[in-house]
């Protein structure tokens, strides 16, 4: 069995998907219920990489990650985006009309609120994950319960998608983070993005220059998050991720922002997915 790689989920799940497209087959899944469980895998060796969800193209930042990543000294080592889509699965034989209840995770539900306007009487029920339905739909054969899930969670269980791709935005995609306890070094020439933390100063247009100085040093910002620092009231600490062309420009802002911010931490140096 090759690499032990922790998700959020069980098998059938995207992030299983996220898993295979990028280690491949030859993997031991760690199934977790919980974010905070994948770290623990990684914390205690008991999993070699760990697959955590970070944001989405709809329902923006996934909060709380970005703190757990850096509480626990987690390594960002890559990324991954997937193109998220929502198939409604029932036992074989089941049609539409026998569904008294969908299953699935509060945000598949969300995506996919409009498709069920047309159907009033069927009831929408929170689960932890997408796959875990699909499998007990399989297991307890149950004929009233739908799920909705990932193509492959259809496959492993041998259901039926009796409505594919039903989430109202179809344009949607989940970018995840590959996560590793110990740092892996590429070389500089391969790396051209960087995740980073750090914390300003309550004068006016401290952000503002850090910012300036990321755009002298030719760094593109891609994404800032703000979050409040729990140990300080009123407090807040910036994540960011940035990509640029040159290691070189990358290597001059850290130098300028380790002097001008507060707790500056580099959570990961890694490949821009995007432009792979």
């Amino acid at each position: 069995m090759g690499l032990k790689i922790a998700i959020q989920g069980i098998k059938g799940s995207n992030h299983h998907q996220v898993a295979t497209d990028f280690f491949g087959e030859d993997i031991e899944l760690l199934e977790c219920f919980s974010f905070d469980a994948i770290i623990d895998h990684l914390l205690g060796g008991t999993a070699d990489k760990g697959i955590m969800a970070i944001e989405n193209s709809i329902a923006g930042s996934i909060i709380p990650n970005y703190n757990l990543v850096y509480h626990n000294k987690i390594h960002i080592i890559g990324e991954h985006y997937l193109s998220i889509h929502h198939n409604l699965m029932v036992l074989k034989g089941t049609a539409i009309e026998d569904i008294k209840e969908v299953h699935s995770h509060p945000m598949a539900l969300l995506q996919c609120k409009e498709f069920f306007k047309e159907y009033p009487n069927i009831k929408l029920v929170e689960s932890v994950d997408t796959a875990e339905t699909a499998k007990r739909i399989r297991d307890e054969k149950l004929t009233h319960i739908a799920a909705i899930a990932p193509k492959m969670a259809a496959d492993l269980y041998n259901l039926d998608i009796i409505a594919p791709e039903i989430q109202t935005i179809k344009n949607n995609a989940t970018r995840f983070i590959i996560l590793k306890k110990q740092n892996k070094v590429l070389p500089k020439a391969e790396i051209n993005k960087a995740s980073l933390r750090f914390i300003t100063d309550h004068k006016r247009g401290s952000l503002a220059t850090v910012l300036n100085v990321m755009s002298d040093c030719n760094l593109n910002l891609t994404k800032i998050q703000s979050l409040p620092v729990i140990e300080t009231p009123w407090k807040y600490a910036f994540f960011v991720d940035v990509t640029f062309d040159e290691y070189e420009h990358f290597s001059k802002a850290k130098a300028l922002l380790q002097i001008m911010s507060e707790d500056f931490t580099v959570l990961g140096e890694y490949k821009n997915a995007l432009l792979s």
